[in-house]
């Protein structure tokens, strides 16, 4: 802890507050406007979740623990499921159920512990359903680089694989903080090269249309479910995104330990795993309420204060503040929107491989055992059940994807024995 430049209440000073806070902003900025690009939901109105739910989690964890909250990528097959079939309420209810999952979840890690938490979601369970949610989203990531208006179309390969390409070497190669936004500069390289591209081919493939249109300052589009849309329940959207906070749930615990480690604190005891599970809650409720997508807490930001060893809660919140504010800038959020398709497909190929492969790095960091029959079925069930988007539909209620597979998953664990 003797190399730690700013422990967690330490206050750095204006001028270094501003700059560490812009840095923690551009480390969360291209995957947490991503999200919503990716399901049709304004950018600015995540930026204004993100910043909200950041504030509220400090809040909540009584500023003690220094964590960003971005949109999840964990939802986003089902939120794209439901904006075509219900739009966007049924998305703001699937949040806010999330949200309360967890105050659930985190009653009961209150009133008794949280050992049956492993019980519940063992890593056999755990692991492929996060491959499923990383494989599911394929399909989507490709097309988006290989089809413009469902006709193949090489520019837009290319613009998709200089992108892909940008975001791996900026990976592997960057140093400091290029190493930490691989996604961001990834995403201004295949962005710049789409602009390149356009002025030797004669066409358009980014349109300032709308970024000179827009105005200064605009009202993030928030969409409030029971208010906006009306009183009206959406069962299966309740149904579909609640099993999935259990899964962000297990990324939870892991960024708490990784925290723990950095600040050398033991934040399971103070504030204590209800507060930091609450705080998550109390976020994703304030996402649904805004038509935001859900939110969780961010590897991206705990990356950074790994390399800089600034751990300031006053610098996170800064950060959230920035977000805040630049919800409210119209000219942003048009040119968040300006991004060509086969950008968001370049990263997407990435993104979604590196969460299909996190989840193959539970099963083995759990040194899972495949040749157990148990779980060679387990992971076999919730792979081919997820990918495939088995459904389950009663009288217009409908279960499917990772929220079946997951149940499926849950359920055979408990009923199948153990022994081989």
């Amino acid at each position: 802890m003797n190399d730690v430049k700013y422990d967690v209440h330490d206050m750095p000073k204006p001028g270094m507050l501003l700059g560490l806070s812009f840095q923690h902003l551009f480390a969360m900025f291209g995957s947490t406007v991503l999200v919503p690009i990716l399901v049709g939901i304004d950018p600015a109105v995540a930026l204004l979740s993100s910043g909200l739910g950041t504030l509220a989690h400090l809040s909540v964890t009584k500023y003690k623990i220094p964590a960003y909250m971005g949109s999840s990528f964990a939802y986003i097959a089902a939120m794209q499921m439901l904006m075509k079939t219900d739009g966007i309420a049924a998305v703001g209810q699937g949040a806010i159920t999330g949200g309360l999952v967890y105050l659930i979840v985190a009653l009961i890690v209150k009133a008794i512990g949280n050992e049956w938490i492993d019980k519940v979601l063992p890593p056999i369970v755990v692991g492929p359903i996060i491959m499923v949610i990383g494989l599911s989203l394929a399909a989507t990531a490709v097309n988006d680089v290989m089809y413009n208006n469902n006709v193949y179309s090489l520019p837009f390969l290319l613009i998709g694989l200089v992108t892909l390409f940008a975001v791996i070497l900026f990976n592997i190669y960057g140093k400091g903080i290029i190493g930490i936004i691989p996604i961001l500069l990834g995403l201004l390289t295949g962005y710049l090269f789409a602009l390149v591209l356009g002025v030797f081919t004669g066409e358009t493939y980014v349109d300032f249309t709308k970024v000179a249109s827009s105005a200064w300052l605009t009202m993030p589009s928030v969409d409030i479910p029971f208010i906006s849309y009306g009183f009206k329940w959406y069962p299966s959207a309740i149904l579909t995104m609640a099993p999935i906070a259990f899964v962000t749930m297990t990324e939870h615990f892991g960024h708490v330990m990784v925290l723990n480690s950095l600040t050398g604190r033991d934040y399971f005891k103070d504030p204590g795993l209800e507060k930091t599970l609450t705080g998550d809650g109390v976020a994703q409720i304030i996402a649904g309420f805004l038509g935001a997508p859900p939110v969780t807490s961010y590897g991206e930001n705990i990356g950074v204060m790994a390399l800089n060893k600034i751990y300031s809660v006053y610098v996170i919140a800064g950060a959230a503040a920035i977000a805040v504010l630049l919800s409210f800038v119209g000219k942003v959020s048009a040119l968040i929107q300006s991004i060509p398709t086969p950008v968001i497909g370049g990263i997407s190929i990435a993104l979604f491989g590196v969460i299909a492969a996190s989840g193959l790095k539970i099963l083995i960091e759990s040194k899972t055992d495949m040749d157990n029959k148990k779980n060679l079925l387990i992971a076999s069930v919730i792979l081919v059940s997820g990918i495939g988007g088995l459904m389950l539909q009663i009288n217009g209620l409908q279960i499917s994807g990772v929220a079946f597979s997951t149940l499926l998953g849950i359920i055979l664990y408990q009923i199948l024995p153990n022994k081989d």
